[in-house]
């Protein structure tokens, strides 16, 4: 009996994973028009805890998925429209998507997981139902076009869960009942795809690279809470460090460009142990920055960048995102302040440079910065000063004694007539 349990739950996993290995197409309709559709692969990672340690489940989204009809929606003109699946026992993956009216992106991707499933979760420690949700995920693409993805992409959602989407096309807000025809590629398949055109080479002269923009303008960002208050504060120049296929310039080209304050749209969240700063300049960049709080060690860290740029050189629209960063590290009460440059590290092809950043993304009061908690770089470039100064003084202070001792001693050699 045991052993036909056994390998009956063997087979049921077997074939699992076996139907794992296609895309799952899926609908959001409202009467006869379809308004969201995908076609995508996804597998999950979560950790979580057992009687006696922690085990971490790997699964895949099963071809059997399907819609949840009564969660998903097409939006209205006070909700946003939402994507959500439904497998196994109490499980959901759900994406709630947003527009500025020329971009539209995933805004939230909420996976619910149900540990009394044993069959994924064997040992757990508890029958929960867990949600978890990440804001500013980085899937944007231009309105009336496809999302396309078929590199693997990974989505941290906290809790120890993290979702992987690959083979990914999607759109939203459709115009019409099927994917649209133009393509918003993501920067992984750029990377892979982009050849340089076979074309004969233009006749016309070639556009000059631009000249480096200098250092940016200092701005001063906050978001609010619900009820008006401010719950992050922001003050910092920001400058893009963007490598792109040009068209001008027939060639992948390197771009440092400011984002200027007065040009630029203020947007966030705040949420308990997460905030997000998202700032749009013309409607043709978007930079989102998250911070996360470990409830813990009390010490915020800025996790995660993503950038989505639709400049007019470009060939598609460009997106980064990296949501496993650990930089602008501060303690929860105080602010984080470096006014030496910086260089942020995103993706091989995207990088952020800050200058003199102050920046509180919890605890906020009275609309003010907290005590700054400098970073290494300012205070090792105080420290060199002082250790020059000490060094000089300490050798000054040698050649004054040696000056005093051999003085004495010259005096020593001569008698009194």
């Amino acid at each position: 009996m045991k052993l036909s349990h056994a390998l009956s739950v063997l087979i049921i996993a077997w074939l699992t994973v076996i139907g794992h290995t296609q895309a799952v197409t899926l609908e959001v309709k409202t009467g006869n028009s379809t308004c969201i559709k995908a076609e995508l692969s996804a597998s999950f990672s979560i950790t979580y805890n057992t009687s006696t340690s922690t085990k971490t489940a790997k699964f895949f989204l099963p071809d059997s998925s399907m819609v949840d009809a009564s969660s998903s929606s097409c939006g209205t003109d006070s909700s946003s429209p939402w994507l959500v699946v439904v497998f196994g026992p109490g499980h959901a993956l759900g994406l709630g998507f947003s527009t500025n009216g020329s971009l539209y992106s995933v805004a939230n991707l909420t996976l619910q997981y149900n540990l009394s499933d044993t069959l994924i979760f064997p040992d757990a420690g508890s029958s929960d139902v867990v949600t978890v949700v990440s804001s500013s995920v980085g899937i944007w693409a231009t309105m009336n076009t496809t999302y396309r993805c078929e590199s693997p992409s990974n989505f941290s959602v906290g809790g120890g869960a993290s979702v992987t989407f690959s083979g990914m096309r999607l759109e939203a807000y459709m115009p019409q009942n099927d994917l649209s025809a133009t393509e918003s590629v993501c920067t992984a398949d750029q990377a892979i795809t982009t050849a340089p055109p076979t074309t004969a080479a233009p006749t016309t002269t070639p556009v000059a690279p631009p000249s480096p923009p200098g250092t940016p303008e200092r701005g001063t960002y906050s978001v609010n809470n619900i009820n008006g208050s401010v719950c992050l504060l922001a003050r910092m120049g920001l400058q893009l460090n963007v490598s792109y296929f040009s068209l001008s310039q027939n060639k992948t080209v390197t771009e440092l460009v400011n984002l200027s304050p007065n040009e630029t749209s203020v947007s966030g969240s705040c949420e308990p142990s997460s905030a997000s700063l998202v700032l749009t300049q013309e409607q043709v960049t978007t930079l989102s920055l998250t911070f996360t709080l470990n409830s813990t060690s009390n010490r915020y860290h800025l996790s995660g960048i993503t950038l989505l740029a639709n400049w007019s050189d470009m060939t598609a629209p460009f997106w980064a995102s990296n949501t496993s960063l650990d930089y602008l590290r501060s303690t929860l009460g105080r602010s984080y302040m470096c006014n030496a440059e910086q260089t942020l590290a995103v993706v091989p092809t995207f990088s952020l440079n800050t200058f003199r950043v102050q920046v509180q993304p919890f605890e906020v009061t009275t609309n003010q910065f907290a005590t700054a908690e400098e970073c290494q770089i300012d205070q090792t470039q105080m420290l060199i000063p002082i250790i020059v100064g000490a060094a000089l003084a300490g050798l000054v202070l040698i050649v004054l004694i040696a000056y005093l001792i051999g003085r004495k001693r010259s005096h020593a050699g001569y008698q009194t007539i």
